[in-house]
């Protein structure tokens, strides 16, 4: 079960709004959703948790890049939405995909590979190196310092468990909205 909100930082505050993840399907849907809830290009926080498994973070302050975190990248993997915030901090993406499937290997369709008679079968290590595939780490992975500016130190963040969303929106100052749209 997953829960999603979005925080956007106003004059007055925050202003928290559910973010219904059925309609995200990429990460640029989210980003997509997180500046259209920004007031005058102000800050918006997009918050993910699926139960006590794993929470993530993405930060959006106007045109700026986005930011990410994730509380456990291996737990969060193993998930639709967190798979997309991985796959993203890991430098993976769908252009990578797309030059797996290609025949990179200097023969033709239908051809068989040429043989390398030093190659070792068990070396895991130069399989990811040709595929651009990194394993996935077992814990945090991101910017621990994304919300740095806004209450939460990077060490704080890092040792959240539990009911973390509730625990960042109580830093931001946000608690009340956050639990109005939980």
């Amino acid at each position: 079960m997953y829960f999603a909100a979005l925080l956007a930082r106003t004059e007055d505050g925050w202003e928290a709004s559910d973010l219904e993840l059925d309609d995200v399907e990429s990460l640029s849907d989210l980003i997509d959703l997180a500046r259209s809830a920004a007031v005058d290009d102000d800050t918006v926080v997009a918050l993910i948790e699926q139960e006590d498994a794993w929470f993530g973070v993405v930060r959006v302050d106007g045109e700026e890049d986005p930011r990410y975190y994730v509380s456990n990248a291996s737990a969060a993997d193993r998930s639709s939405y967190g798979s997309m915030l991985t796959k993203e901090l890991l430098g993976s993406d769908e252009e990578d995909d797309e030059l797996d499937e290609l025949d990179l290997d200097g023969t033709e369709d239908g051809e068989d590979e040429p043989v390398n008679a030093f190659a070792d079968d068990d070396d895991d290590a130069d399989d990811r190196a040709v595929t651009g595939a990194e394993p996935v780490p077992a814990g945090p992975l991101g910017d621990p310092r994304l919300l740095d500016d806004l209450g939460v130190s990077n060490k704080q963040l890092m040792t959240l468990d539990g009911d973390a969303l509730s625990e960042i929106a109580d830093s931001l100052g946000a608690t009340e909205v956050l639990e109005a749209v939980r």
